[in-house]
């Protein structure tokens, strides 16, 4: 006979683990899609702006590396790349020790867009937030600092 793995209850709100998982995925999920309806232009997928929002982090990279770190494949982080290209988002120059590769890089335009995206998002985010009570604004800053430490895991 098997036993019925034991219930986990969170701390505070005495749910059990993975009910808290399901309420929580279905949040953040709400908020991220609303979150990305807010950009600086509608020429730009969200695929393609996370891409920039790489390039605006780590600086210049090789496609290879853009995939990587996207989790797609590289034949379409090439086809993403080139879209970008096509816009004046990106650039794309040779490899300065390895002259197989490029490197990719934001232009200046690039840069506009992933600024003006972020107010955006930053601006519809605090106008939400200033809808809460101070409580709940507290409550959601530990959540923040609890959910960046879920996301490294």
């Amino acid at each position: 006979m098997t036993q019925a793995p034991p219930e986990h209850h969170t701390a505070q709100s005495g749910r059990r683990a993975p009910a808290l998982a399901a309420e929580l995925r279905t949040a953040i999920m709400r908020t991220s899609r609303r979150l990305r309806q807010e950009r600086s232009t509608d020429d730009v997928t969200p695929g393609q702006y996370s891409v920039l929002a790489v390039l605006d982090r780590h600086g210049p990279c090789t496609p290879r590396e853009l995939a990587a770190e996207e989790k797609v494949q590289p034949p379409s982080m090439t086809r993403t790349v080139g879209a970008l290209a096509e816009l004046g988002l990106v650039d794309r120059t040779e490899h300065p020790t390895d002259g197989r590769q490029v490197l990719v890089a934001l232009t200046e335009q690039g840069r506009v867009v992933v600024r003006e995206t972020r107010q955006r998002r930053d601006a519809w985010l605090a106008r939400r937030l200033a809808e809460l009570t101070p409580a709940e604004r507290a409550t959601l800053a530990e959540a923040a600092a609890l959910l960046q430490r879920v996301a490294q895991a």
